[in-house]
């Protein structure tokens, strides 16, 4: 996979595994089978209680047809199928997708899957990354989950957080390395814009990872949101 990891003085180059085709495939085989099982759950349904009408085509066509865009978007990237084989859609730099590329991966089904003889089974044997072509128009792709977080730290940053560290922010471990880069460079590069730098960046990550802060201190926010990844990074080590 292409390197979307970082280096910096506390963190050592990182690569997300991309998904081999094969857990891909039997990934999507996982949710054919659930999409199997509601269509027959709701066959018996339907003739038990004699339903009749719209409401019918409702029931069979809408989680056909939405049921990946919706899990995904739901769970972080992951149908039941790739829960099951323990892999999860993130974008290249591994952050989490928008809903826009989740609607792009969902519309390129059309030419990706069974309707066109599988075409993105093709792209992805050829593809280093293994990106269907939904993947390769979203910046997208299926990587491990277990791997996602994985991170070396050193000893000197294990002592740094006490045995007794309790985490304040759980959102903190949906940062991607490229986001805690960025943290990381802006609280620790003096310049004469410092403060206001420090202040604009703690209200966007406030923002979009919907954290109700503690600390009415900016700095002391963002190093605190560090420490909390660094947490969460080690526990999945």
């Amino acid at each position: 996979m292409t390197n979307s990891g970082i280096i910096t003085g506390q963190y050592v180059r990182i690569q997300p595994t991309a998904a081999s085709v094969g857990d891909r495939i039997f990934a999507q085989l996982i949710d054919w089978c659930v999409l199997l099982a509601y269509t027959a759950l709701l066959t018996w349904f339907v003739i038990e209680l004699d339903i009749k009408g719209w409401v019918v085509a409702v029931l069979y066509l809408f989680p056909l047809l939405f049921y990946t865009l919706v899990c995904e978007v739901l769970n972080q990237g992951q149908t039941l199928g790739k829960m099951a084989l323990k892999i999860r859609v993130v974008k290249m730099d591994g952050s989490m997708p928008t809903l826009g590329s989740y609607l792009m991966r969902w519309i390129l089904w059309l030419i990706d899957g069974p309707a066109t003889s599988f075409v993105g089974l093709v792209v992805m044997v050829l593809n280093r990354n293994n990106q269907r072509l939904g993947d390769m128009a979203a910046g997208t792709v299926v990587i491990k989950k277990q791997k996602y977080k994985k991170i070396q730290i050193s000893l000197d940053e294990y002592d740094y957080l006490s045995k007794n560290y309790t985490p304040r922010y759980p959102q903190a471990s949906d940062l991607s390395l490229e986001q805690i880069e960025i943290i990381t460079r802006t609280i620790s590069t003096q310049h004469k814009d410092f403060t206001l730098k420090v202040a604009q960046l703690a209200k966007k990550v406030q923002q979009k990872f919907n954290i109700e802060r503690k600390e009415a201190n900016d700095l002391a926010f963002l190093q605190r949101v560090v420490r909390d990844y660094q947490y969460y990074a080690l526990e999945e080590i």
